[in-house]
């Protein structure tokens, strides 16, 4: 039975698509990395406090992201389709409550500052959602071809890594300078302010090239889209539980969520950590983040070339023991934390083995994600890309605001205050440890996730092939 014809993607076009991936990395790991820093260090509000706003806001941002993706999937729109629609309103939203949090006068009461903050993230994780959301689901809908959904995937996720560098290594270098008035630059509040302005302006630059470049990709997505005559599109409750039925789609959520909050330790934590515990300045941060990056960026060919040979699962897992590894070293640098003060050369082999482990996990679960609406599709369903991806981010995002909020707790329970110019050095090794420690953890859950996970290529293949026949025969 002949299979839908591939249409290929041209390289720029892949280009142009990932570039919109910038804006979703910087958004996230501003608010990511800085915003615990900012809270406590500069705006003086409590680490519990904080920690509880974020924990909610993700919360939110978690259940809002399969609503939106069922809004984005029951769109229609001739000209713009039902995705395009979201990303110009979508980043605009991020751009400007994105500046309202880095601009909240720090002689404000502790009343004002917490109500402004709360206000302002609340908003900023609604426009991520009518953001990202939809921004995802385009990226499983230009391309049918097994592999080919694994390219666009990993050339979307240099564009997303070098977001996290534009905010973590330009923020480090550029906008946290020591001065003679801020010796430690990440303590001037001015920095904050001219961080938040330039990455709302990106943000907005990177969407429209996005909108504009893969506006033309409507059509054939439209023409994919056409269901079987008398093929019902599900209710949103239905459209849940056909994704959460698909037991594929399980697997790489559960994975993917376990591995994810490694990353969300690493955010939330590792600012805190790199500072008190090993006494690195801005520059020497950066320098390891930049390593990191690096890493990650040039991890993409090798993950589509083992993802080509030995199938997107084993090569996950792959990436996910390179984590584990990194963590590992981590935790034997917390212990030694008195004998590497201020050196960055200890960190490499950490940033090394991270980096290349998360450019794994920034391209592979998503391109096994939209493996998984074909089967469900092969199965009598529709195309539900929105639906998956929103779920996707629903589960893991839960899993996060649950760890924030224990993040808020723990930095209180270990002791860390940030009115003390030095920390206790049991508060120093608890903080280090639970990086360390946590990070081994998820990447080990996170593999136990994966077994039994059985869709290859050619199951892939043998979807497509009934799906095929299912339209041309006009089969439900």
């Amino acid at each position: 039975m002949k299979v839908e014809r591939v249409i290929t993607v041209p390289v720029s076009d892949k280009m142009s698509y990932g570039v919109g991936n910038l804006a979703t990395g910087i958004a996230m790991q501003i608010l990511g990395t800085y915003l615990v820093f900012y809270s406590t260090a500069i705006l003086h509000l409590p680490g519990r406090f904080i920690g509880m706003v974020m924990g909610v806001s993700i919360l939110w941002d978690a259940v809002t992201d399969p609503v939106m993706g069922y809004v984005s999937d029951r769109t229609r729109s001739k000209r713009l389709g039902k995705r395009h629609p979201y990303l110009i309103a979508g980043a605009v939203g991020i751009a400007l409550t994105n500046y309202l949090i880095w601009n909240i006068a720090p002689a404000l009461s502790p009343g004002v500052k917490l109500v402004l903050i709360s206000a302002c993230i609340l908003l900023f994780k609604t426009f991520m959602t009518i953001y990202v959301t939809p921004y995802t689901a385009l990226g499983a809908e230009l391309s049918v071809d097994y592999y080919e959904r694994t390219s666009i995937q990993g050339i979307k996720s240099i564009f997303f890594i070098l977001g996290l560098a534009f905010v973590s290594v330009a923020g480090m270098y550029v906008f946290f300078k020591p001065s003679q008035a801020f010796p430690v630059g990440q303590l001037n509040p001015r920095a904050y302010s001219m961080m938040g302005s330039w990455s709302s302006i990106v943000v907005v630059l990177a969407a429209v090239w996005c909108f504009v470049a893969t506006l033309k990709y409507v059509p054939l997505i439209r023409t994919r889209d056409r269901a079987p005559e008398g093929a019902v599109a599900p209710g949103f409750r239905s459209a849940m539980s056909h994704a959460f039925g698909n037991k594929p789609f399980r697997k790489v959520v559960y994975s993917y969520t376990f591995s994810n909050l490694a990353s969300a330790l690493m955010a939330n934590l590792g600012m805190i950590v790199f500072t008190y515990t090993f006494g690195l300045g801005g520059d020497r941060i950066a320098a390891i983040l930049a390593v990191q990056f690096l890493f990650a960026i040039l991890s993409q060919p090798v993950w589509m070339a083992v993802s080509t040979r030995y199938g997107k699962m084993p090569a996950l897992v792959l990436g996910f023991c390179l984590g584990i590894a990194g963590s590992v070293w981590f935790a034997i640098l917390v212990i030694l934390n008195g004998s590497v003060q201020d050196n960055v050369l200890a960190f490499m082999p950490f940033a090394l083995c991270v980096g290349s482990g998360i450019g794994a996990l920034f391209t592979l679960p998503l391109s096994m994600v939209a493996d998984t609406v074909d089967l469900d599709e092969a199965g009598g369903g529709t195309r539900n890309e929105g639906v998956y991806f929103g779920s996707l981010t629903l589960v893991y995002k839960l899993s996060q605001a649950v760890a924030i909020i224990v993040i808020g707790v723990m930095l209180d329970i270990t002791g860390f205050d940030s009115s003390l110019p030095r920390q206790a050095s049991s508060t120093l090794v608890s903080l280090g440890m639970i990086l360390g420690l946590g990070g081994i953890a998820s990447f080990v859950a996170a593999i136990a996730c994966l077994r039994g996970y059985d869709l290859t290529e050619k199951a892939v293949e043998d979807c497509r092939e009934q799906i095929a026949g299912r339209k041309r025969t006009g089969i439900v």
